[in-house]
């Protein structure tokens, strides 16, 4: 797991799979969609290729390349327990939120009793 860490490092990579999560394309496509050039693009896709990050197949002249969810089942099983922690702390903050909110209809503007408003 610890080589998928290194190979998401790196901010390209993590475009480069983001674009790929919405369909498969090709280099070309990619080179089009990112700051890179062609060279630097298939460089990245070869080290997530190699990663088991993404698949390849030929389609006439292209190389088109997608995503492979699978590889990253391992990452999300370890991400799991912090997920778990952090939804909990969200949790909380909205317990927290619920208990500390005015009613609707009793804040200082809505309630003609409050100081600051008068009765006419």
């Amino acid at each position: 797991m610890s080589g998928v860490f290194e190979v998401l490092a790196e901010p390209h990579r993590r475009q480069i799979l983001t674009l790929l999560l919405e369909h498969e394309r090709s280099v070309g496509h990619l080179v089009e969609a990112l700051p890179l050039s062609q060279p630097s693009v298939s460089k990245h896709l070869r080290v997530l290729r190699e990663a088991g990050l993404v698949t390849t197949r030929q389609q006439a002249q292209q190389r088109v390349y997608r995503l492979q969810l699978d590889a990253l089942l391992e990452l999300d099983s370890w991400l799991t327990p912090f997920r778990a922690q952090w939804n909990s702390r969200l949790d909380a903050l909205e317990s927290h939120l619920d208990a500390t909110d005015p009613p609707v209809g009793r804040t200082g503007q809505d309630n003609p009793t409050s100081p600051g408003m008068r009765l006419k």
